[in-house]
């Protein structure tokens, strides 16, 4: 591994007017930068034409999880607002309890109601975090009462829009808090554009979590101590990738959260098993590691100093990376979650 790596090595100056704060008007229009890591070569491109860059045979790999209406919006004995998003848990059987990331000033003991449904606090932890506890199912409470847990730098509440928007068309199995934004743009569409240029298509499941909302404390990487997410991958999807790595086909991982899992997984996924495989997932890349799975990498494009950022610059390598954000911000492409994306090659 390379060494004295500071988080602060991997910034730029973002502005804020690239921020997409808004969905594209239609799913699927976004843009697309394509860069390849052996040259640096940049080229423009659009999303909807993916299958121009892969070959009957590759393997494309999508993270079919389902955002949960995680956002509950709570009052004090006071009446004052009060925010709790409610975190992954995917060990905890009883739906009464959970933890949530809470905004507004709160204390263990007290009681704050969601329309009308008490929410007792429990505890209070480190790090904006606090255990809570009702009489009804809090995840029942949240699909009925909660709003989509959108990113915090957005600066507004979910609307109807973002319940369809921040979820992929795929969605299947709910858990996760922030959505897999690098398939926010895939459309059924492009799925059939793709099988008919013979990619093989395939899904896992990873949960986003915690992670997505917390921020890099220390400046050493290697201080960081990375969050873990709940993954199970099919063993249907684990024999299609032996198999195309058999035959030299490449894996191509829609988003981070597919690449840090298919990367966890990498000495399973060649041992001669037929059985699912499941587990958390900690494993936190960055310049020096060399990928074991993932051959070509379609995301977005990341905040600076995030986790994110630094496994794209791990893929890429950070100087071909630092250029081709340059190039997206001279090119005026939108930024984070609901941006434009980028292909790496």
């Amino acid at each position: 591994m390379i060494t004295e790596m500071k988080v602060s090595d991997f910034t730029y100056d973002l502005p804020e007017e690239l921020i997409a704060i808004h969905p594209p008007k239609i799913r699927g229009t976004s843009s697309l930068l394509v860069l390849d890591k052996s040259s640096g070569r940049i080229t423009h491109n659009k999303y909807s034409n993916l299958a121009n860059y892969l070959s009957s045979g590759d393997v494309l790999v999508l993270n079919d999880t389902k955002v949960i209406k995680a956002r509950l919006l709570a009052k004090n004995s006071k009446d004052q607002g009060r925010e709790l998003l409610l975190l992954e848990d995917h060990h905890n059987t009883d739906f009464t309890k959970r933890k949530a990331i809470y905004r507004g000033r709160i204390h263990a003991g007290e009681i704050l109601t969601v329309k009308s449904v008490p929410i007792a606090v429990e505890k209070v932890l480190d790090g904006g975090i606090a255990k809570i506890s009702s009489s009804h199912n809090i995840l029942e409470l949240a699909e009925h009462e909660g709003t989509v847990p959108l990113p915090p730098y957005m600066h507004r509440n979910a609307t109807k829009e973002d319940i369809e928007r921040y979820q992929t068309v795929f969605a299947k199995t709910p858990g996760s808090v922030a959505a897999p934004t690098a398939s926010l743009n895939f459309t059924e569409e492009l799925e059939q554009k793709l099988k008919e240029k013979g990619v093989i298509i395939t899904y896992l499941t990873l949960h986003v979590g915690l992670g997505t909302f917390l921020p890099i404390r220390s400046n050493d990487i290697e201080d960081h101590e990375m969050h873990s997410e709940y993954f199970e991958i099919p063993k249907n999807t684990i024999e299609i990738i032996k198999n195309a790595k058999l035959n030299s086909n490449k894996i191509v991982a829609v988003g981070t959260t597919v690449t840090r899992t298919l990367e966890y997984v990498a000495a399973q996924l060649v041992k001669d098993q037929n059985i699912d495989i499941s587990g958390e997932a900690n494993i936190f890349i960055y310049p020096g590691y060399k990928f074991k799975s993932v051959d070509v990498m379609l995301t977005n494009f990341h905040a600076p100093k995030s986790t994110v950022l630094m496994m794209a610059a791990a893929f890429a390598g950070w100087n071909n990376l630092a250029h081709a954000y340059q190039e997206a911000i001279k090119e005026k492409y939108a930024f984070l979650s609901y941006g434009d994306s980028m292909l790496i090659r």
